[in-house]
């Protein structure tokens, strides 16, 4: 997963070549993430059933030889802001729109056209150089006719290039969506290699799989309230060793996540480890300290000190 220098690869042009990059958008919890680890076929961004689970643009790769190589840009969900981390989730996924060569644009099937999705409708509208799918997602999650109303409501409100339905669950519609992606992706020249499957470090996808297990293992009050940092990393042929910290805001939440006789972090451990160990294919040593951090969502130095730096996105 570690970065390739473009100019490394020493691609040329080819005109039967499709390459580019999309970016995919909405508000939390309408599938983004799960839809890209399907069209890439691996686990490249972390997925639960919590609003905000992305905090950081991640780029997956979906390479088929000599033929295209699609970079999709995974956001954060747009939503109303309250805290410093939400104006910096914001930021990063309005930064992801600019530069780009298509939006996809994900709204659920299953739930009423809220204030984001019409927030995010109306700043679309203004890039009128970018074409933009609209994807209808959790289509099994309602009946033929709701889907065909949601379809029209949706006409009125957003002039999309294109119109599509899917159910990432059910695999409905992934492989005409793809279909739809690559004709509007230009004739270029490959931005990765042809094994790269996302452009963030083994760092950075170890700490998503850490924060994964702790919005799985806790309740409502924990998910958002918790950040990770790694705080040593030595990845040798034959084995990788990490030491890791958990920030919360409160003893309490230090408390949940550690549990009876330390009975949750040491499952969060063993789910974490068996993941990487599965991806790397080789042993895995992992240590996690848990701390509090008061009120580190607020802080922008705090923020920075977490990984969550807007300067770098």
């Amino acid at each position: 997963m570690d970065n390739i220098n473009n100019q490394e690869l020493g691609a040329q042009a080819n005109k039967d070549f499709k390459s580019g990059f999309v970016t995919v958008v909405g508000r939390p919890n309408v599938g983004k993430s799960t839809l890209i680890n399907r069209l890439v076929g691996h686990k490249v961004a972390i997925v639960t059933n919590k609003p905000q689970t992305t905090r950081n643009n991640i780029r997956a790769v979906l390479n088929k030889k000599d033929e295209y190589q699609v970079v999709l840009l995974d956001t954060p969900g747009i939503h109303t802001p309250k805290l410093e981390i939400d104006r910096f989730m914001n930021a990063n996924a309005f930064r992801g729109m600019k530069d780009t060569d298509l939006i996809l644009f994900l709204v659920p099937a299953d739930e009423t056209i809220g204030k984001n999705d019409l927030y995010i409708a109306e700043d679309l509208k203004k890039k009128e150089d970018t074409p933009k799918i609209l994807v209808i997602t959790k289509a099994d999650t309602v009946s033929k006719e709701e889907l065909m109303q949601k379809v029209q409501d949706w006409k009125e409100i957003f002039p999309a290039d294109d119109t599509i339905v899917i159910s990432t669950l059910m695999n409905d519609n992934i492989d005409k969506l793809l279909d739809l992606i690559l004709k509007y992706m230009p004739n270029d020249f490959k931005f990765f290699g042809d094994d790269q499957i996302s452009d963030q470090p083994n760092r950075f996808f170890i700490k998503e799989l850490i924060r994964e297990q702790v919005l799985l293992k806790t309740g409502q009050e924990v998910p958002h309230s918790s950040a990770v940092s790694i705080d040593m990393l030595e990845d040798e042929p034959d084995h990788m060793d990490i030491d890791a910290t958990i920030y919360v805001e409160r003893d309490s939440q230090k408390g949940i996540i550690i549990g009876k006789g330390g009975s949750k972090i040491n499952d969060i451990k063993y789910k974490v480890r068996r993941e990487l160990e599965e991806a790397y294919n080789k042993p895995v040593d992992l240590q996690i300290h848990v701390k509090v951090e008061k009120n580190w969502r607020s802080s922008p130095s705090l923020l920075k000190r977490m990984g969550y730096d807007k300067d770098k996105y």
